[in-house]
């Protein structure tokens, strides 16, 4: 089972969704080059990250950022968005994907959207975005690792 009482400890306020969801309409521009950055700065942090994507890097940074679009929009829902993350955190296991590599994902994260988002990546919209990850990564793993699932 999802310790829920961990997602509530750390799930967003009202202002940080706002923050993450405005935030995201000026990533979407340019979500390839996003993408790209992304995919650049995990692999330069995390080498040993990159065997794990053997397919098509531009294909994985559209669904990436699909994903991420399905993930900001639904954070005003979090119950609802819960289910969906719970699932991806789950294929992950399949895909190699070990709960000590989200930490170079959410470093990767930040970095990219503060690359795209320049002057707008405030320290108000990267606590809102670092408490987005935490709270996803948080789902994730649990779904994923829990020994009670």
């Amino acid at each position: 089972m999802i310790n829920e009482q961990r997602v509530r400890a750390i799930k967003m306020n009202p202002d940080q969704i706002k923050l993450v969801q405005e935030s995201f309409k000026k990533v979407v521009p340019i979500a390839s080059e996003a993408a790209e950055l992304f995919y650049g700065r995990l692999f330069t942090i995390s080498p040993d990250l990159k065997p794990l994507f053997t397919g098509d890097i531009k294909v994985q940074g559209t669904k990436l950022m699909k994903m991420l679009s399905v993930v900001v929009s639904g954070l005003s829902n979090l119950d609802t968005l819960l289910p969906t993350v719970k699932a991806l955190g789950k294929r992950h296991v399949d895909y190699g994907v070990t709960a000590d590599m989200y930490g170079a994902v959410g470093e990767s994260l930040l970095w990219t959207l503060e690359q795209g988002l320049s002057e707008a990546f405030t320290p108000d919209v990267k606590e809102a975005w670092t408490a987005a990850y935490l709270t996803l990564q948080t789902v994730m793993c649990d779904a994923a690792y829990s020994e009670s699932i």
